[in-house]
């Protein structure tokens, strides 16, 4: 019988949903951090003017893909765990069919759009970079089936491998096809070089897909024999009409495919709107106004995506608990959760945030060294730095609201605030970086008034929002400190600028840490029971008795 069969069922993923995204969360951390360190050496060798066409491309082609297939691993993880739940694994497989159809389908319209649509989606130099990642659409889609099939299977690590595997193998070609790319025309002007920089770049993020795609199809047919035992021992589920599976596939994905698309609107919007001004009606050079871009999408956004994936990360292993307490009736327990999971995220966002803003030339300085636009590139990241609090929370609210099974709700907070964005009027470049504040802001406050609305609560300002700030506060101004005179001190004595910095920034960060932590600690910020949630917890909370902050 097959509930017999489900009992004898080896599990990928052991059962444990807090342990399983902890390990997704990790790797979505180590990719970021990961992706960082490889734009620094990339963006040497391509320089600003290549990575603003990179950047132009790669927002048209993330558009696409999220169109095609980004939302496609949770939509197909959903809809087969439903079935599997109750021991249906004749049809949990034939979803994943249906899903290799759409993706296959979505995929090649996709990859079709992109090459043959290049000329008219973005500005001429960014044609060809546009063009090198249209393959990429289709292998993506195939590659979120396989990786959305194991997350149905409860088992996040298959999925957080290939996520390492495709982001070390982007790093390694982007590189080096940017490298080798530029030397076939060394003798070119420095916007062909650029262009063929950015076209090395583009194949980089190709073959991070590609490798991942190998490494999950190797996997699957590593399980494929387990995966069809449980189907063949399924014998109390007849199988569904294709057609009547393949629409509730469809119904399925689209929402998730919806949400995404429009919470990434906003990016290929201002990406449109500021070209177009800055060429056709202030007269801009296309190279000039695509470096500036490349300065905002390549260096400021890429910085700060890095504490938003972290702050994300920490209360990932929370969200699954908010569901199964709204699911048993809890309300109570389902608010205390959801609240638990917005100040743990405002724990780590804020200060990451405050940081940015103090250090924001250091740490432009460190990851991206080119002189002629460290100015320029610091001060879009210090505009930029608060909406890490508001994209990180605005996420945790948006998961918040999709496990209480308002899944429209992101889709139509996304929705108000970029119709509200359309309004908005050119400020020069820095409306790209006032844009994305605003547009964050926008997210954060009507996602917190669903919240409050559905889940019949309050969410307390002091004890949430307002003891981190105050911590926060108090650091920066620590650091901006530590840092001006550590700097001053080493400039006196050797006048070695990016070396100085890294030190001065270094111990800054040092100071940081222990200061906010300190202080969140003193001010009741940051609890003993909250710390005996983390790994070595009681060990943490031991070291702290004894310095007596706690």
């Amino acid at each position: 019988m097959a509930s017999d069969h489900k009992k004898k069922s080896p599990s990928l993923g052991g059962g444990n949903v807090a342990a399983q995204a902890g390990i997704l969360a990790a790797a979505s951390i180590l990719s970021r951090i990961i992706g960082l360190l490889y734009r620094s050496p990339l963006t040497a060798i391509i320089g600003d003017e290549g990575n603003g066409y990179y950047g132009t491309a790669i927002n048209i082609y993330t558009i696409v893909l999220m169109v095609s297939s980004f939302g496609v691993p949770a939509a197909i993880s959903k809809q087969m765990a439903q079935k599997m739940a109750v021991g249906d694994y004749k049809n949990a497989q034939r979803v994943f069919h249906c899903s290799m159809v759409y993706a296959l389908a979505v995929g090649v319209a996709g990859s079709m759009l992109l090459y043959f649509g290049a000329g008219v989606l973005v500005p001429p130099n960014s044609v060809p970079v546009l063009q090198v990642f249209a393959p990429t659409v289709f292998l993506f889609g195939i590659l979120g089936v396989l990786r959305g099939y194991f997350q149905a299977n409860q088992s996040m690590v298959q999925t957080s491998v290939s996520q390492i595997l495709e982001q070390i193998a982007n790093a390694v070609v982007s590189i080096l096809a940017a490298y080798l790319l530029m030397r076939t025309v060394m003798n070119a002007d420095p916007t062909h070089k650029a262009i063929r920089g950015a076209m090395g770049s583009a194949l980089g993020t190709g073959s991070g897909v590609l490798v991942a795609l190998i490494f999950m199809t190797l996997v699957y047919f590593r399980y494929r024999g387990m995966f069809m035992e449980r189907v063949h021992g399924d014998t109390e589920h007849a199988e569904e009409p294709f057609g009547p599976l393949m629409i509730e596939t469809i119904l399925v994905i689209t929402p998730f495919i919806l949400s995404s698309f429009i919470m990434n609107l906003t990016t290929s919007l201002n990406q449109t709107i500021f070209i177009k001004i800055m060429i056709q009606y202030k007269h801009w050079e296309e190279a000039l106004t695509t470096t500036l871009y490349g300065l905002f999408s390549n260096k400021a956004v890429v910085i700060t995506n890095i504490p938003i994936s972290i702050a994300t990360a920490v209360a990932a292993a929370i969200l699954p608990n908010i569901s199964t307490s709204f699911a048993q009736g809890d309300l109570e327990e389902t608010k205390k959760r959801s609240i638990n999971a917005i100040r743990m995220t405002l724990v780590i966002a804020v200060p990451c945030a405050v940081g940015l803003l103090a250090l924001a030339r250091p740490v432009t300085m460190l990851l991206f060294p080119q002189w002629d636009t460290l100015d320029v590139a610091a001060i879009l990241l210090a505009e930029l730095s608060i909406t890490v609090v508001f994209y990180s929370v605005g996420t945790i609210m948006n998961a918040i609201l999709q496990s209480i099974g308002r899944i429209h709700m992101p889709l139509v907070s996304a929705g108000i605030a970029l119709l509200v964005l359309m309004l908005y009027t050119d400020m020069g470049g820095h409306a790209l970086a006032i844009c994305s504040l605003l547009y964050s802001f926008m997210i954060f406050m009507i996602d917190s008034h669903f919240i409050c609305k559905y889940l019949d609560m309050k969410i307390p300002f002091g004890k949430v929002y307002g003891k981190p700030i105050a911590a926060a506060v108090v650091m920066g101004i620590a650091t901006a400190l530590v840092y001006s005179l550590v700097n001053r001190l080493l400039m006196a004595a050797a006048d070695r600028v990016y070396f100085n910095n890294l030190i001065a920034a270094a111990l800054a960060i040092a100071v940081a840490i222990v200061v906010y932590f300190a202080v969140l600690i003193k001010i009741g910020g940051l609890t003993r029971e909250d710390l005996l949630q983390v790994p070595k917890g009681t060990k943490v909370v031991g070291i702290l008795q004894k310095a007596r902050l706690m």
